[in-house]
């Protein structure tokens, strides 16, 4: 299976996790195996769990790892704790993260992520449950404005939902153009003159909601971190404001010491905090990657070191 992947800011992943040769690592996203195939070459007694909810990934990360000292399963990561359980795995020196849909799954239109080529309106990363198509023709108009505006922070939310319901009575919309034409034609001209992609923010919410994307990463960060050993550390890249924001105050949160009130003249609550944060700012890609791999362009990469 062709799966071409360019990692990510992969060198600034490795500095991060600050990789032991004998340490435990779980790379949660293992998509092409790029970031999973460098950190199992760095380990010699070590162990990686590369987890992917994709069938292709999978296939393509054990063909990848085979020969490495790497357990590839098929998961999602936010049962990552369940997963090391059954592997009889009690603790985790690394993790990493990476959100970005991957270059194959949109590169192959039949999978239906995007909106440049037709296909079937799927947009399942693990191949299995409800498809975009369904939620698209059976959601209310109320459902699909707050899909659209909480996940692809999209201004027209409720004027697309509006014309989606509208379309849908006459003929059911099923595939990616199909959707991306009714989502266009619901804009002003100014605005579809004006913006090169008008079904990108759409498309984003619609991908989040099918793949339940926000809800895994709330329960994955929590179950990962949990995991670590002390001393261990958490790497997540994020590619947009809703991940990026969640990751930012949960490793916030993990890194404060004192919860009181800020009202109060001194602690009470004799707080610790969990975490160190490695990089106060999101690290981003440096202008080389940015020339030579394009998707880098959104990404931020944040690390926190679990006390």
């Amino acid at each position: 299976m062709e799966f071409s992947h360019q990692p990510v800011l992969l060198q600034e992943c490795l500095d991060g996790l600050a990789i032991k040769p004998d340490g435990i690592y779980l790379d949660g996203t293992a998509g092409g195996a790029g970031h999973s195939g460098a950190i199992a070459r760095r380990l010699t007694t070590g162990r990686l769990i590369s987890l992917d909810q994709d069938p292709d990934a999978i296939e393509v990360a054990t063909q990848r790892l085979a020969g490495l000292p790497a357990t590839v399963v098929q998961s999602n990561f936010r049962n990552a704790p369940a997963v090391l359980r059954q592997l009889g795995i009690d603790g985790l020196d690394g993790a990493l993260l990476d959100l970005g849909v991957s270059s194959h799954q949109l590169d192959d239109g039949e999978r239906g992520f995007s909106y440049r080529m037709d296909a079937p309106l799927d947009m399942r990363m693990s191949q299995s449950g409800p498809t975009a198509a369904d939620l698209v023709n059976t959601a209310s108009r109320e459902e699909l404005a707050r899909i659209l505006r909480e996940y692809g922070e999209e201004p027209y939310a409720w004027a697309i939902a509006g014309h989606i319901v509208r379309l849908r009575e006459r003929q059911p919309i099923l595939t990616t153009l199909q959707l991306a034409d009714t989502i266009a034609s619901a804009l002003p001209p100014a605005v579809r003159r004006k913006d090169k992609n008008p079904s990108r923010r759409s498309f984003q919410a619609l991908r989040i909601a099918v793949n339940g994307e926000l809800d895994a990463l709330s329960e994955g960060l929590d179950g990962i971190f949990e995991a670590l050993n002390p001393g261990g550390r958490f790497a997540i890249i994020t590619f947009h404001s809703l991940e990026d924001r969640l990751v930012k105050n949960r490793f916030r949160q993990w890194a404060t010491a004192c919860t009181c009130p800020p009202e109060l003249p001194v602690c009470v609550c004799g707080g610790k905090a969990k975490g160190r944060l490695v990089n106060r700012k999101p690290i981003e890609a440096a202008a080389q990657e940015l020339e030579e791999n394009r998707r880098s362009r959104s990404a931020k990469l944040r690390v926190i070191e679990k006390l």
